[in-house]
């Protein structure tokens, strides 16, 4: 493999639909260091996330369009070991964090490996999967990223506000998880594999976003307590909600449309409607 074609596999910035989880824990934050933070972002999003993004691409083998890659490259034994490299550098580099980002970033790393490795394949069970990867993406990191950015021991995780916060993050990946994986039908079926997304079906994936989705929405009325930031947060996520919509109207006259284009159009208006309010939380909570 190329430097370049490596490069495609580590989808770096596929980590951007997941940056808002880092900003949500930033706002929340009472006295976060901010070194820390600044480590804590380019660790998990430059060498964590693309390290488990190219041990994914290693087993699974796409011949398909894959998240953040529409024609993907044939990989080699080279991606398998750049993974490795990557989650080292990461757990050396963590290791001036604190010690418990070292054991997130294990975690982390353990987890995925498992999603993905062909003897173990935790991607084959749906509802299991699509439980675990949420709360490891949304919840885990949630919790880990706070813990991390404000120098806090592993006791401190059972604060139930900080539980919350990631219980809405991963009801945020439960309703996003499913669509990423609703153009791969026949590219899973291929491999085995039996994702939510296809034990739902085209429809069944829209229905069950919209769905997670009004319970993420209901859980940060409760979590902002009706206050203007969850109105500031509905209004940010309109044009996401309508392109959403708009969407699932098509798909029910054409399910083709449910297609790697299409998906990616939804995934990054919702990025970065979500980025931009968490973002914006961030500099209201520390100004």
């Amino acid at each position: 493999m190329t430097p370049r074609t490596i490069w495609l596999h580590l989808r770096v910035p596929f980590s951007f639909f997941l940056l808002p989880i880092f900003w949500f824990a930033v706002s929340q934050s009472p006295n976060p260091d901010w070194g820390r933070a600044l480590s804590v972002l380019l660790i998990v999003h430059l060498l964590l996330y693309p390290a488990s993004n190219a041990y994914n691409s290693y087993f699974d083998k796409d011949e398909g369009s894959i998240g953040g890659l529409e024609t993907p490259p044939p990989v080699t034994k080279e991606l398998y070991w750049t993974s490795w490299a990557l989650d080292l550098v990461a757990l050396l580099l963590g290791a001036f964090v604190n010690w418990p980002f070292v054991v997130y970033l294990l975690v982390y790393g353990f987890i995925t490996k498992a999603y993905s490795h062909d003897r173990i394949r935790l991607k084959r069970y749906p509802v299991f999967s699509w439980l675990l990867i949420s709360g490891l993406q949304g919840g885990i990191t949630y919790v880990m990223t706070y813990a991390s950015i404000n120098n806090l021991p592993l006791s401190a995780v059972a604060q139930p506000q900080l539980l919350f916060g990631g219980f809405l993050g991963m009801l945020n990946l439960m309703a996003l998880y499913p669509v990423t994986q609703v153009y791969q039908h026949e590219e899973d079926a291929r491999r085995g594999d039996q994702t939510i997304s296809m034990m739902l079906g085209v429809r069944g994936t829209f229905t069950c976003a919209i769905i997670m989705f009004t319970l993420s929405m209901v859980a940060f009325y409760i979590y902002f307590e009706g206050s203007y930031y969850f109105v500031l947060y509905v209004l940010f996520l309109l044009p996401a909600m309508a392109l959403f919509l708009r969407w699932f109207w098509q798909v029910c006259q054409d399910s083709r449309l449910a297609d790697y284009r299409s998906t990616m159009r939804m995934m990054w208006t919702a990025g970065i409607c979500q980025n931009s309010f968490f973002l914006l939380l961030a500099v209201l909570m520390h100004s």
